[in-house]
């Protein structure tokens, strides 16, 4: 489906066609994450999660992952690098 890039504000944008919206049930607001596929030079766009999938996850154990996180924050980082 061809697009025209145009201008949005202080930045460039695509709109997506209305089918597409509905088939992944996406409406205004929702979070998407965008990547650049430099490999394949492409950009792809997918849908963020639902609160009510994150929600399925056990309370205790995302606790238990945050901690983990915070007490290892210096490391993690230094292993990202």
């Amino acid at each position: 489906m061809l697009r025209k890039i145009c201008n949005i504000g202080n930045s460039q944008g695509v709109s997506l066609p209305k089918e597409i919206l509905e088939k992944l049930h996406l409406s205004v607001g929702l979070e998407v994450d965008v990547e650049l596929d430099e490999k394949g030079k492409r950009i792809v766009i997918e849908p963020m999660p639902t609160r009510a999938a994150y929600e399925a996850v056990d309370r205790e154990f995302a606790s238990q992952v945050s901690d983990f996180i915070e007490r290892y924050k210096p490391a993690l980082k230094a292993l990202a690098k």
